[in-house]
């Protein structure tokens, strides 16, 4: 399930790549068109700036931006930046793997069927743009 968080980031980002073409927005606009708390959007964005998704201009015409084109945006990477590993079990992510204390990941079957789900995840999330958001609203 998807934190609040990152429904806020999609959200935020949507409205970004809805406005790419405009120049800055700020994020008081974004906070009252997508309903999403001040606060929490003020540290939303600045962390994805810092992962480089977006950039910022300070004073008059300033605001937040994407740092490129909605369409090389992926959802996975996204995803990956607020949540951390898109795969339901540490011991099948491909960016966070961490072995299972008290598992045998050759012979369990768990293991297995979460790599599947994840491949499958992955095939979607990785190929979906912020540009296709744009598509749905």
């Amino acid at each position: 399930m998807l934190s609040k968080k990152t429904q806020y980031a999609l959200k935020a980002l949507s409205y970004l790549a809805a406005h790419h073409q405009e120049g800055p927005v700020l994020i008081a606009s974004i906070a009252k068109i997508k309903k999403i708390p001040i606060k929490f959007l003020e540290n939303i964005l600045l962390h994805l700036k810092k992962a480089g998704m977006l950039e910022s201009k300070k004073g008059k015409g300033g605001g937040y931006f994407l740092s490129k084109a909605p369409h090389k945006i992926t959802i996975a990477s996204v995803l990956r930046e607020i949540e951390g590993p898109i795969a339901l079990l540490p011991c099948v992510s491909l960016n966070f793997y961490k072995k299972c204390k008290d598992c045998d990941e050759k012979n369990c079957g768990l293991n297995k069927i979460m790599a599947i789900t994840r491949d499958a995840t992955l095939l979607i999330l990785e190929k979906k743009t912020l540009a296709d958001l744009l598509n749905h609203e």
